[in-house]
């Protein structure tokens, strides 16, 4: 047994524990279920419940998350304008994540997929960091959609 200031007040029964809490207008506060015997604490639950929201949110940032960013072309485009988002793309799989790329057909364009894979493969030569794809293309929709992700050997 814990008091609120954190000195040890040794082993109570649940009654006599319960009853301290009550004294002191706190909350008793089961830390430690699996020791024998249960660590329990003379606490604020709203405090105990913010610190322990903050331990975890504090784990989830330390936490490497790999997202899934998107890049989205169109065939018309110009080779000056692909190679910005060649370049973007680049810089998204040294960071680290997966990137979609999609290559938006309109209107009659949809008629001619053989372009529009072409155009896709150009552009994924353009793409300066060595990169693996994890998703082969697949016509969705409006387009060409696939994924890839910095290759195994340069990670």
């Amino acid at each position: 047994m814990i008091d609120a200031d954190g000195k040890n007040l040794g082993v109570l029964s649940f009654g006599e524990a319960l009853k301290r809490a009550t004294e002191t207008g706190y909350d008793l506060i089961e830390v430690v279920p699996t020791a024998t015997p249960p660590v329990a604490r003379i606490f604020s639950y709203d405090k105990f419940r913010y610190q322990k929201e903050k331990e975890e949110k504090k784990q989830r940032q330390a936490e490497k998350v790999v997202e899934l960013k998107h890049v989205r072309i169109t065939p018309r485009a110009a080779k000056n304008d692909l190679g910005v988002k060649a370049k973007k793309a680049a810089e998204l799989l040294e960071e680290g994540h997966k990137v979609e790329i999609m290559v938006f057909l309109r209107g009659r364009e949809k008629g001619k997929k053989e372009w529009g894979l072409e155009k896709l493969k150009a552009f994924l030569l353009m793409i300066p960091v060595p990169h693996a794809v994890t998703m082969e293309p697949k016509f969705a929709g409006r387009g060409f959609v696939m994924q890839i992700e910095k290759s195994a050997k340069h990670k």
